[in-house]
């Protein structure tokens, strides 16, 4: 009997199993209806150090830019490791002519990016992207970066390529033998131009000449003594006409250069010298055997045009330089890259032009100075690695006056400086370059 009952209840179960599992087959066996699983989140497509977010291998961009030749091959290398990365195909135009580029823009076929300057920004600004909007990388810029690339509120310039001018030439070679310091302050560059007249030696060698755009180099010496005795500040509302260019601060920094540009004690040739003496002449007479002169303010280009001549010489113990003693800020030329069209392959250009890459490898590369930050311990040469460090320690950063300044006011002001070394009345000279300024910029 007890082994009968065991079977019986052994077909129970068995029975009660089924019918568990023939319900749990049949879609009636719920009301509920299937649970679907959620789509794993996609991390972003990072190649490397590369951002190609959104990219499709071939995408385009095109680009207008004023640069050709070795600058050119210099700014595809830079650019090549992120085409690779993101199979991106760039479309480069270069151009001097500016009028190219307004024609474009005027047409509605602007180039997806344009590499300019810094009057284009306002010229733009009610087309160009915001560089927030783009992605890039704000952390790693100076702040007056931003303030000069920022227009009615809006990032709309991304800073490429800085050539700091703030720059004093010199030989350590020639200071050594004659008992020279280098100054570290303004009184004490000051104190070392009146030493070396009183040696007998010419200080400087400011030599301006440049065909039509002779004055240029003394309008450059005077926006750096603005930027000794007034500060940035002071040369960015020049720019913006809240202080009119025959102000008094502007007078002393006429009166100061004048000294020296004028007299042959303090400059090779005085006066004649300094307007009939070519730029890069000027540059070479401080370098040249027996040298005519022991300084001379010019921009980073200084080295390669004396290189040129005298390509035994040694950085460091032939020349070398230094900033501008006592200078709030620096003065220089800068490139900036501007969006009219925002894509995909254009949002990771400026994602890897900004990132700690971008900045790296613009330093390795040697495309004058990148004002990204992450550049500073990468660049390859000494010379130019301290520039970079005058450039990362500045407070400000002024663009050159009368190239900010759009009309006629560049050649205004060329005019003025050449007809003050000539012997011109400054107050009357300084009224025409200020009126020359009202007009531009009432325009």
């Amino acid at each position: 009997m007890k082994q009968k009952r065991s079977i019986w209840t052994l077909l129970a179960i068995l029975l009660v199993a089924s019918l568990a599992l023939a319900a749990c087959a049949s879609p009636a066996a719920t009301t509920q209806p299937p649970v679907e699983e959620e789509a794993p989140v996609e991390e972003a497509p990072v190649v490397g150090d590369f951002d190609c977010t959104g990219v499709t291998a071939g995408d385009t961009v095109s680009m207008l830019y004023q640069w050709s030749g070795e600058e050119e091959a210099k700014l595809t290398a830079i650019l090549q490791p992120w085409m690779d990365a993101c199979g991106v195909v760039v479309n480069p135009e270069s151009t001097r002519d500016q009028a190219l580029l307004d024609t474009r823009v005027q047409a509605g076929t602007p180039p997806d990016v344009t590499f300019w300057n810094i009057p284009q920004l306002t010229q733009y600004k009610d087309l160009l992207v915001d560089m927030n909007t783009l992605g890039a990388n704000a952390a790693n810029y100076a702040g007056y970066w931003g303030d000069i690339g920022t227009i009615d509120g809006r990032w709309l310039g991304l800073p490429v390529k800085a050539d700091v001018k703030t720059l004093i030439w010199y030989s350590p070679a020639n200071f050594e033998a004659a008992g020279y310091t280098v100054p570290t302050t303004w009184a004490e560059l000051d104190a070392l131009v009146e030493k070396m007249v009183a040696d007998g030696n010419v200080p400087w060698s400011l030599g301006m000449e440049s065909g039509d755009a002779t004055g240029w180099t003394g309008t450059d010496f005077i926006q750096d003594i603005l930027l000794v005795t007034q500060g940035p500040d002071y040369v960015s509302k020049i720019i913006s006409g809240e202080i009119p260019y025959n102000d008094a601060g502007v007078k002393e920094a006429y009166e100061i250069y004048g000294k020296w540009a004028m007299d042959p004690k303090y400059t090779v040739a005085g006066a004649e010298g300094t307007l009939s003496t070519g730029f890069n002449d000027a540059i070479l007479k401080v370098f040249s055997d027996t040298p005519e002169a022991y300084m001379v303010k010019q921009s980073g280009f200084a080295s390669g045009t004396l290189l040129g001549t005298y390509p035994d010489k040694v950085y460091g113990v032939d020349y070398d330089f230094f900033g501008v003693p006592g200078a709030q800020g620096l003065q220089g030329g800068s490139d900036w890259l501007m969006v009219f069209n925002d894509t995909p392959a254009v949002r990771s250009l400026i994602k890897y032009l900004s990132s700690d890459k971008g900045g790296e490898m613009w330093a390795q590369i040697g495309f004058d100075l990148s004002p990204n930050a992450k550049g500073n311990q990468s660049y390859t040469s000494e010379e130019t690695a301290k520039k970079a460090a005058l450039l990362a320690n500045a407070t400000g950063f002024t663009p050159d006056i009368g190239d900010s300044i759009p009309g006629g006011f560049g050649s205004a002001e060329f005019s003025g400086i050449t007809d003050f070394v000539n012997g011109g009345d400054l107050d009357a000279i300084l009224q025409t370059i200020a009126d020359a300024q009202a007009d531009a910029l009432a325009q």
